[in-house]
């Protein structure tokens, strides 16, 4: 047992604080500079410390560089015609815009089927929650702003085509990454009595 004030609570101290400094920037807040190419590894690199039963690696991040937004833009565009044939030029405007906001875009894909099949989607997709969480502390820990963003172009034709996903893959969603431009005040949190009880 650790003493009092020893490293044991000192690194306690700090992970509350970080946790505690993660803060959901929208995307449209986000400005560059965006990490850059050694940041972004320590940013990706901290997602392998997530829980993987049977170390299936679940998961997996696509990058979307800058050169490819107008692909995604398009693909964007797409997903909300499929969905209504009707959509306004300003609506289709609206949907490819999305695409150009932050410095640093990823895509979260779940696979449902890779290696054993006794891990069920459920315990895949909390190994992917897991591995975004540390990535976003890790962004914030260098000082960058963050947000996770989802929506029904996720599931589109369009969007699977675009990223070549396979049967049983899944987009679960995109990580925004960059400098924040302005922030809102921190939302209160809810507390432990909130959501935790003691089975009687």
């Amino acid at each position: 047992m650790e003493p009092t004030g020893g490293p044991g609570v000192e690194a306690a101290a700090l992970a509350a604080a970080l946790m505690q400094a993660r803060q959901t920037i929208l995307p449209k807040r986000l400005g560059a500079p965006g990490p850059d190419a050694r940041q972004l590894e320590a940013i990706v690199a901290a997602a392998a410390h997530a829980p993987d039963h049977g170390q299936i690696l679940p998961w997996r991040f696509v990058l979307v560089p800058q050169a490819q937004r107008g692909r995604l833009a398009d693909a964007f565009a797409a997903a909300l015609r499929e969905r209504d044939a009707a959509a306004l030029p300003e609506q289709l405007e609206q949907a490819r815009e999305k695409a150009h906001r932050s410095p640093v875009l990823l895509l979260v894909v779940v696979d449902g089927q890779r290696g054993d099949p006794g891990v069920d989607l459920n315990e895949r997709i909390l190994s992917a929650g897991c591995a975004v969480q540390n990535l976003l502390l890790m962004a914030t820990a260098l000082g960058f702003g963050s947000a996770l963003t989802s929506g029904q172009a996720l599931r589109s034709l369009a969007l699977r085509a675009l990223f070549g996903l396979q049967a049983g893959e899944h987009a679960l969603c995109f990580v925004s990454l960059g400098t924040v431009l302005a922030r809102k005040a921190a939302r209160a949190r809810p507390m432990p009595a909130d959501y935790l009880t003691t089975l009687a």
